[in-house]
């Protein structure tokens, strides 16, 4: 791969869509882990997994802080993204988490349904944007953000859904080469983590003030 090619996507008009390599990836028969969507993804599979970890964080629902396992690989990821690593590297126990039951089934599904409305209603902006090692690590510091202020939300909050949200939207601006994607991304995050801190400084206020 030459030095000015990105690590999360290619340049080729002639590709298959992502929603369709995603279809390919769970019809095939290879079990579904996380190590098989990296070594079906290869070089896409930085933002893949990133979209597919912090998804469901993303859920507008209160998860008691199970999700955190899926934070903590996106962080991993992301910092790899920033130490410009050309493939992901998993430990062997998280490349055999499974994305095989029922539930996940379906929550893939949907996740699809989201990437195939997005296909038809972006389209390639700025695209020399996306083809630099720069914007990579660029795009690792911003999902690194964001993985931070959905980790550090508080249990039973929801405070982590529009954090997670910003880096599910982060990533896939990256893959379908949108910037506008990318700042809506972007500017769900910043809302996510304002809205922690603020909530967060009425909190200790409302502490401090019983004390």
């Amino acid at each position: 791969m030459e030095a000015n090619e990105t690590l999360l996507t290619a340049a080729d008009p002639g590709r298959i869509a992502l929603s369709d390599q995603l279809e390919q990836w769970l019809d095939s028969d290879d079990q579904r882990t996380l190590g098989s969507l990296v070594d079906a993804f290869e070089e896409k599979s930085f933002a893949i997994l990133l979209v597919v970890l912090l998804a469901i964080p993303a859920l507008p629902i209160p998860t008691a802080g199970v999700t955190h396992i899926f934070e903590l690989i996106g962080a991993l990821v992301a910092l790899e993204l920033i130490a410009g690593r050309r493939e992901v590297w998993l430990p062997a126990r998280w490349r055999k988490l499974t994305l095989a039951g029922d539930r996940q089934q379906r929550f893939i599904e949907r996740l699809m349904q989201l990437v195939r409305w997005l296909e038809r209603h972006s389209r390639p902006r700025f695209v020399f944007f996306f083809h630099r090692r720069l914007s990579d690590a660029l795009f690792g510091v911003m999902a690194l953000v964001g993985i931070a202020g959905a980790f550090l939300a508080p249990p039973f909050t929801g405070l982590d859904t529009l954090p997670s949200l910003g880096v599910v939207a982060l990533s896939l601006g990256f893959l379908l080469e949108d910037v506008l994607i990318v700042g809506a991304g972007m500017v769900l995050g910043a809302v996510g983590v304002a809205l922690e801190l603020t909530v967060g400084s009425a909190a200790v206020q409302g502490i401090s003030s019983l004390v």
